[in-house]
């Protein structure tokens, strides 16, 4: 959950750079200002589909709110002299692994999430 948190604080920071309020963030949303501010005090889940509008609404990209920045791909020639950057291609590597291995756990999280609400209301309906 603390990487939630990191994302929630920066949507926190990145609103108040741009100096909105809970009620105008609310507003852009379409929902309430004590349903946005329970999305930001992390007792609401924050869904994908959610972050990217709050991304859209503060002109940000949404890889902004991570704790990483897409990479540039640069075309290099190898040459013996530069196997010192093996080591660097191969963290490189394991930092795209390791984000995208919290994005699909993230996505996990939500599916399971979404079939429990599924079930709770297939329930109520019987």
């Amino acid at each position: 959950m603390e990487y939630v948190e990191n994302v929630l604080q920066k949507v926190k920071d990145f609103r108040l750079k741009q100096g909105l309020s809970h009620e105008n963030m609310a507003f852009e949303l379409g929902i309430s200002q004590a349903a946005y501010s329970n999305i930001e005090n992390n007792s609401t889940r924050l869904t994908v589909s959610r972050l990217i509008e709050i991304s859209n609404i503060l002109n940000r990209p949404v890889y902004d709110f991570f704790d990483t920045t897409p990479n540039k791909i640069y075309n290099q020639n190898v040459y013996d002299s530069s196997l010192g950057y093996q080591q660097d291609i191969e963290n490189l590597y394991q930092d795209n692994k390791d984000v995208y291995q919290k994005l699909e756990n993230s996505y996990k999280d939500m599916i399971n999430l979404l079939k429990e609400e599924n079930d709770f209301l297939k329930k109520i309906i019987k």
